[in-house]
């Protein structure tokens, strides 16, 4: 099965998160800033990013919105923030508007324990 993740972080908090999914994945994580747009089609695409003000970084929406449906199975979401989860329901409902499943369970962390999160976000990149 075919897996990718991609994230989205300003503060490093996300990308701890992401790369900790990722290993559990086997695959890497790698930033939207790197790889704007999916190369090739994954049956799972781990997608995740945080709040910033309270909305969704404008990069994370813009990635969002190109992301070709005939390029993704499903999509499980993830984020950190330290209250927010506005994220991966603005992503959810954007994604499903264009088709995309989206698995309904997302991982979580806050943003002032993300060193207590690691070892399940390993274990959630094991999911799927």
């Amino acid at each position: 099965m075919k897996k990718a993740v991609r994230y989205f972080s300003k503060l490093g908090n996300t990308k701890t998160i992401a790369e900790a999914i990722a290993d559990g994945a086997g695959v890497p994580a790698v930033s939207i800033m790197d790889e704007p747009t999916l190369t090739e089609f994954v049956e799972i695409l781990y997608l995740g990013g945080a709040p910033y003000a309270n909305i969704m970084a404008p990069e994370l929406k813009a990635y969002a919105e190109k992301l070709d449906p005939s390029m993704v199975g499903r999509v499980i979401l993830f984020t950190t923030s330290n209250w927010s989860r506005r994220t991966v329901l603005a992503l959810k409902k954007m994604l499903t508007a264009k088709g995309i499943p989206v698995d309904d369970d997302y991982f979580y962390a806050h943003m002032l324990h993300i060193q207590g999160r690691v070892d399940a976000a390993r274990e959630y990149g094991r999911k799927g």
